[in-house]
């Protein structure tokens, strides 16, 4: 591994942030941004939390502790990864560095509020569904602090070696660890604790992305030489000048289109993992949506009367159950179809649909049962989406009816309050402004043995802008640093500049054990954490 990257006095950067003002409007801005989102989340939160009635102050303190780690998490994710999309600006000097820092942040902090919060619960399908259920428990807490206090360390480390890793791999990582952890501690293969359909999904983005980044930036500053015949986008910048206007304000634009879906996409990896942390300290306010008004329930109920009616035909003659929840959850478990497993889902849709009609609303329902009632449709929720891999096979008009009647079980269960979206883009866009500067240095010095040109600085941002934002739209998580980077690399072979091999091999060697070094940490943290938890 190379030795620490920390700011050396000859990089051009340290040149550059010499000449250059701090940015003081920019700031300012961003500071604004920052008094008003916290007085928001401050008046939101005390709203929501006015209706939990504790004798005891430790729901709240454990509550500000793991928020304090979930937005730590999003705050070095920020100036892990989002250094990747100011970089090719700064070098190409089409934004003085400070201004296009304070304008990644803001275009991080605008994605995360317009996210749809699909990536989000793409990464909570992939945690062991008995933790989720258990996330007001010691198990449940240990497996969130596990996660998120591994992918925080994995990062910082990986940023002090000034190395480009993937958050969104660490993350992974983590969740693997501990998946295989909670089941060797149950006495059960490792394997089977992990919901593998689901991480070689989103593993697919992952492994595919930088090998798009290299290539299609590598096709697209083709693209540019046989277009834009100007001679000057194939030159390294001279001196401090900036770009000529039309391809200057074209980098600037991609900057502000990777920031915007780097926060769409990454902001997210936190929300889910913030939601499990209010829904298992304060369940009477997070645990079901409470949006969900009289009129939904109704169609809800008829919808669901639907539902036992399409299960009802797939129920093999003689099939018994145990009780319904218990049957459930050891089909989860074990993904083993079993005859009783239809007879126990007609009976769950039962019970969840008799007790949101007499309940009226979400809103409604006592304190005491809100997690009770969130655990029931969120279990039915899971049974249904393994029930389409390994139950009997559906004709299309069944799937379309329990796909509609899933659709409501998860707006209950499944949403993000945007009070929780504003807190993750303030800790993502301050941590863009925080420590951004070794990231940026490898990108822009390290990676090619040449300057980065205008032309290869806009075919790795369109890439990157591009990927990212067409991962986002079919909710998977990619990474930034690797779609961007590999996106540099790719130019640079296109023009035959030259790579820095050390570099390119540092970051492959991270991109290698970032998920088995996370999935070791978070799987030692988690057994950790429960022995203290007990």
């Amino acid at each position: 591994m190379a030795t620490p990257v920390i700011n050396p006095p000859g990089s051009l950067l340290d040149e550059k942030l010499k000449k250059s003002s701090p940015g003081k409007i920019g700031g300012i801005i961003f500071g604004i941004m920052l008094l008003g989102g916290l007085i928001y989340i401050g008046t939101k939160l005390a709203g929501d939390l006015s209706i939990v009635h504790s004798a005891s102050v430790f729901p709240f303190i454990l509550l500000g502790v793991a928020l304090f780690i979930a937005l730590g998490f999003e705050f070095v994710n920020g100036f892990h990864d989002t250094a990747n999309a100011v970089a090719t600006c700064i070098y190409t000097h089409s934004l003085e560095p400070h201004i296009a820092v304070v304008y990644s942040g803001i275009m991080n902090f605008i994605g995360v509020l317009l996210s749809s919060g699909a990536v989000a619960f793409s990464i909570i399908t992939l945690l062991p569904v008995e933790l989720i259920l258990k996330v007001s428990k010691g198990a449940g807490f240990s497996m969130v602090f596990a996660l998120l206090v591994a992918a925080i360390l994995w990062n910082l480390a990986t940023w002090w070696r000034g190395l480009p890793a993937s958050s969104s791999h660490t993350m992974i990582g983590s969740i693997i660890g501990v998946g295989v952890a909670n089941q060797l501690m149950q006495g059960n293969s490792g394997t089977s604790g992990v919901e593998w359909d689901q991480v070689i999904k989103v593993f697919k983005a992952l492994l595919l992305s930088p090998v798009v980044g290299f290539f299609m930036a590598g096709a697209i500053f083709m693209l540019f030489k046989l277009v834009a015949r100007d001679p000057r986008l194939y030159k390294a910048p001279e001196g401090s000048a900036p770009p000529p206007f039309y391809i200057r304000l074209l980098l600037i634009l991609t900057c502000g289109g990777v920031s915007y879906f780097h926060g769409s996409n990454d902001g997210q990896k936190g929300m889910g993992l913030i939601m499990l942390i209010l829904v298992g300290t304060v369940p009477t306010a997070y645990a079901l949506n409470h949006t969900v008004n009289a009129r939904e329930v109704q169609t809800f109920a008829a919808v669901s009367t639907q539902v036992v009616g399409t299960l009802g035909t797939y129920v093999e003659p003689g099939a018994v159950m145990g009780t319904a929840t218990p049957e459930l959850e050891q089909y989860i478990s074990t993904k083993k179809y079993e005859p009783g497993v239809m007879l126990a889902l007609q009976q769950q849709v039962t019970d969840i649909r008799n007790e949101a009609t007499n309940y009226g609303a979400l809103g409604n329902v006592p304190p005491d049962m809100q997690a009770n009632v969130r655990n029931q449709m969120y279990l039915t929720s899971e049974t249904l989406r393994l029930l389409a891999k390994t139950g009997p096979k559906m004709s299309a008009n069944d799937t379309k009816i329990i796909a509609n009647y899933k659709g409501f079980l998860d707006k209950s269960t499944k949403f993000i309050p945007t009070w929780v979206k504003v807190a993750v883009a303030l800790a993502l866009g301050l941590g863009t402004m925080v420590g951004w500067k070794r990231i940026v240095i490898t990108v822009g010095e390290k990676i090619g043995k040449t300057h980065l040109t205008y032309a290869q600085g806009a075919s790795a941002e369109i890439t990157a802008m591009i990927t990212i934002g067409l991962a986002d739209g079919y909710g998977l998580p990619v990474s930034t640093t690797h779609v961007l980077s590999s996106g540099v690399a790719g130019t640079m072979a296109a023009n035959k500049s030259g790579l820095q091999m050390s570099t390119l091999r540092d970051i492959a060697l991270a991109w290698v054990f970032t998920l088995p070094a996370a999935a070791i940490l978070s799987g030692c943290l988690f057994w950790l954490f429960n022995l203290i938890a007990k």
